[in-house]
């Protein structure tokens, strides 16, 4: 992340997805994805804080369905 060195299991997240009937097709039209981050000592935390709120438009899967899905995200960052 942003060349900060951390832990196996120190980024965790969930994604829910919300499907709604369109045309009476279920169609996947949101995720909210969540992600919780514990920062080792000395973590420049607004390199962190830069490289969340771009993630959207650097992750390949969100830059494949962005046209059709809503994508949201929030987080919450611990440091040590």
């Amino acid at each position: 992340m942003r060349g900060i060195k951390v832990a196996d299991g120190d980024i965790r997240c969930t994604a829910e997805g919300t499907n709604e009937i369109v045309d009476r097709i279920i169609v996947l039209t949101r995720i909210h994805v969540h992600y919780t981050i514990r920062l080792p000592e000395g973590a420049d935390r607004e390199a962190v804080d830069r490289a969340l709120a771009s993630h959207v438009s650097k992750c390949p899967t969100a830059q494949s369905i962005v046209e059709c899905v809503s994508i949201d995200w929030t987080a919450e960052v611990v440091e040590a």
